[in-house]
Formats: C-alpha cells, sequence, structure tokens
C-alpha cells in the first residue's frame, strides 16, 4: 500500500510534487491513466486543494501530467525531465514549446543523420539497428517507448562524431520527449515506418535517404499536432 512519507527540505508544494510523482511510480499509474481528482489526492496526503494544485503544475511542467478540462488530470509520461539543463521543462505551454523544437530539429537533424551516413562505424550501425528493433518492439506492444525513442534518435547524432553536435543532444533529448507526450501513441505505424527508413538509409550510408527519411518522420509529428491543436480550437469554440 502506498504510504505518504513528510519531508522537512523541500515546501509543502514541492514535497507533495515529490510524494505524487513516487505515487504515479509505485501504483503504477501508466501513462494514458488518470489520477485521482484533486479531492481525493489532498485527502491521501493529507494536505490542502491549493497544495495538490501546485503539485500538479509542477507535473504538468515537468511533462509528466496533463490537465484535460472536462476530463481529468492523466499521466503522459512516466520519465521525468529532471536532466533539463536548457530549462525546457519550465515552459507550460507544450503544444508551442513542440512546434518551436520542430523548427529546430528541421534545421538539424536531417543534416545529422546525412553526416551519420558518412561518419558511423560498423558497429555503430549494429548498435542502431537494435535500438530501432527494441524501439519498434515497445511501441507494437504497448509498453513506453520514450526512452528507447530518445536512444534511437541521440545515437544517431553521436554517429555524426561531431562534437557540437553532442552539445546539442539535451535539445534532442527534449523534443523526441515532448512530441511523444503530445501526440500520445497517436504516430505509431508512422513512427515505426519512418523510424525504419531512416534506420535503413543510414545502414546503407545513403545520406540522402537518411536526410529524406528524417524530414518526412518529423513532418508527421507537426501535421498531428497541428491536428490535435486545430481540434481543441474548434472545440472551445463550441463551448463559447
Amino acid at each position: 500500500m502506498y504510504q505518504y512519507e513528510k519531508k522537512n527540505r523541500k515546501s509543502l508544494g514541492a514535497q507533495t510534487e515529490d510524494e505524487l510523482m513516487k505515487y504515479i511510480l509505485q501504483k503504477p499509474v501508466k501513462p494514458g491513466q488518470k489520477i485521482p481528482n484533486e479531492f481525493e489526492l489532498a485527502e491521501k496526503f493529507g494536505v490542502g486543494r491549493s497544495t495538490i494544485r501546485e503539485a500538479v503544475k509542477g507535473l504538468v511542467s515537468r511533462g509528466i501530467l496533463e490537465v484535460r478540462r472536462g476530463s481529468g488530470t492523466y499521466v503522459i509520461n512516466t520519465n521525468s525531465l529532471e536532466e533539463d539543463p536548457l530549462g525546457f521543462g519550465k515552459i507550460e505551454d507544450k503544444y508551442e514549446l513542440a512546434l518551436q523544437l520542430f523548427e529546430v530539429r528541421l534545421m538539424i537533424e536531417p543534416e545529422i543523420a546525412a553526416i551519420a551516413c558518412k561518419n558511423a562505424s560498423d558497429e555503430d550501425l549494429v548498435h542502431l539497428k537494435k535500438l530501432c528493433d527494441e524501439t519498434e518492439e515497445l511501441y507494437l506492444g504497448g509498453h513506453n517507448h520514450i526512452k528507447k525513442d530518445i536512444e534511437f534518435h541521440t545515437f544517431i547524432a553521436k554517429c555524426s562524431k561531431n562534437q557540437v553536435v553532442e552539445i546539442l543532444l539535451p535539445v534532442i533529448h527534449t523534443a523526441v520527449l515532448t512530441f511523444a507526450n503530445v501526440t500520445h501513441r497517436l504516430l505509431r505505424d508512422e513512427t515505426i515506418r519512418t523510424h525504419r527508413a531512416i534506420n535503413n538509409a543510414i545502414l546503407a550510408r545513403d545520406s540522402v535517404g537518411a536526410k529524406c527519411a528524417m524530414i518526412t518522420h518529423l513532418t508527421y509529428n507537426r501535421q498531428t499536432i497541428m491536428k490535435i491543436l486545430q481540434e481543441r480550437s474548434e472545440k472551445n469554440t463550441e463551448n463559447i
């Protein structure tokens, strides 16, 4: 049974945020599932509802929870953005963040994939295929694939053997995580297909093919985000 542990090192809101994260992991509450309502959480943790709201807001900013108006609060990811040296996790509008990250990814990732074709070692190519296979297996099995998805994209960057690209890895890490969180597995088939196309092109050392496959992969993500935003806008208009 879950036990709430009181700590004195942080503010009550920060303590509750930590405990709510621990509850999500221990329960466990999986991505796509709803957490208890505000009243139930306040009772469970022995704090006021305003403290629960503060804790939820903190986990929303870390990409763990999403508040859906009229429906409740849902877990969208259990991989926290704790390693976030660039501070992207503090940006509350995840859809706007995703679109801006798309612009940056489109500038750099197709070229990174092209360079990886030239500079990856034979051992790198073996490992890249393994990551592609593992990501696909997790996705098809309905398991949390995000960590492996991040590994796939960041390893492509490492295959470029470019030291500046290595410094930019936190941008790619955050971008993949943000895209996955806001699209909610809507792109399963497209992701699997384009990941495989990127992988196959790099294995064949086809720089043009790798570049085109990465552009296609990123474009699918942007189209889905735009569709979600359009649907939300239409729904809000109907509710006015």
